[in-house]
């Protein structure tokens, strides 16, 4: 701690995805808990002159609290390798490849971590290809997140409506076989899982909508299950970490099914840290306020940076 005061703390927020709203949010929380712990933090909202603002504020470790493309997909992470800025998350690539769902899919398959069946459709193809899985199906983008552009199609006639949606913010298009059965965030200390928060959207959906406005969804932490369970979702949690060359405290999703198989949706390098976002609740569970969180984060990025 007494290191960290001795530095000048750049909160990276902002930038230029959609999910900039989201993000601005994370940046006032997490500035706000550095200030109260005496810290010397300075919010940074990120534009295309971030290289030179971050070289003129003379910042010595980044907060990154951006979401969406640019922030989260290794780019933020290769200026900040350039400039030699110790930052919080994961490396370039495994910011690059957890960012792609795609990408992500192809190597939980290969490595037999459990996923949904899944296509793809990209936008020069989307008038030509048909779905290949039986309804319901969920269609997101590929590199969004915070739920933009995601629908659950359960007949054909939705099919092209789900398309537009997703398209409008990506060019490539997931299509995944829904899964039935309980929502589950793990959130990562390092390699260690915390304890597993159950989502329950009480429109049964968990949208833009049902993430950021407090009282459209329950959470229960930690999550009813039995040890088995809990057993088997922190498992599948520490192997997409490290296949996902995952670093600081991410979040994995997963879908536990009727059968008790947990279901990989993604891992989150950069989860959320406003007031219902879910690393948060499950630190707090675990024993670390949110200001503690924050500083452990920062504690981590100082370890983990290699150069």
């Amino acid at each position: 701690m007494e290191s960290l005061k001795q530095k000048t703390i750049g909160v990276l927020m902002g930038g230029l995805s959609p999910e900039r709203k989201v993000s601005l949010t994370s940046g006032q929380e997490i500035f706000n808990a550095l200030k109260s712990k005496g810290l010397n933090a300075t919010l940074v909202d990120v534009d295309h002159n971030i290289g030179a603002s971050l070289a003129e504020r003379k910042i010595d470790l980044a907060w990154i609290a951006l979401h969406g493309t640019f922030g989260e997909d290794g780019t933020i992470q290769g200026i900040l390798e350039y400039l030699k800025i110790p930052y919080t998350g994961s490396g370039v690539l495994g910011s690059a490849v957890a960012y792609n769902k795609v990408v992500s899919k192809e190597i939980f398959m290969e490595r037999g971590i459990p996923t949904a069946l899944y296509q793809v459709i990209h936008a020069e193809d989307r008038n030509r290809v048909m779905p290949k899985l039986d309804f319901p199906v969920v269609v997101k983008p590929s590199d969004q997140g915070s739920s933009i552009g995601v629908s659950i199609v359960r007949s054909e006639s939705k099919w092209e409506t789900a398309l537009d949606l997703a398209f409008d913010v990506s060019e490539e298009v997931l299509i995944e076989k829904y899964i039935a059965g309980k929502l589950l965030a793990v959130g990562m200390n390092g390699p260690q899982p915390m304890p597993i928060v159950e989502i329950v959207p009480k429109s049964g959906f968990y949208d833009y909508e049902a993430k950021y406005t407090a009282g459209k969804t329950d959470y229960v932490c930690p999550a009813e299950l039995t040890p088995e369970a809990v057993d088997r979702c922190n498992d599948t949690a520490v192997r997409v970490f490290k296949a996902l060359k995952g670093r600081g405290f991410p979040r994995v999703d997963l879908i536990l099914d009727e059968n008790g198989t947990p279901y990989v949706l993604e891992m989150n390098t950069i989860p959320g840290m406003t007031p219902t976002s879910l690393l948060p609740m499950a630190a707090r569970k675990a024993g670390l306020e949110f200001d503690e969180l924050v500083i452990e984060i920062l504690k981590r990025a100082q370890l983990d940076y290699k150069n």
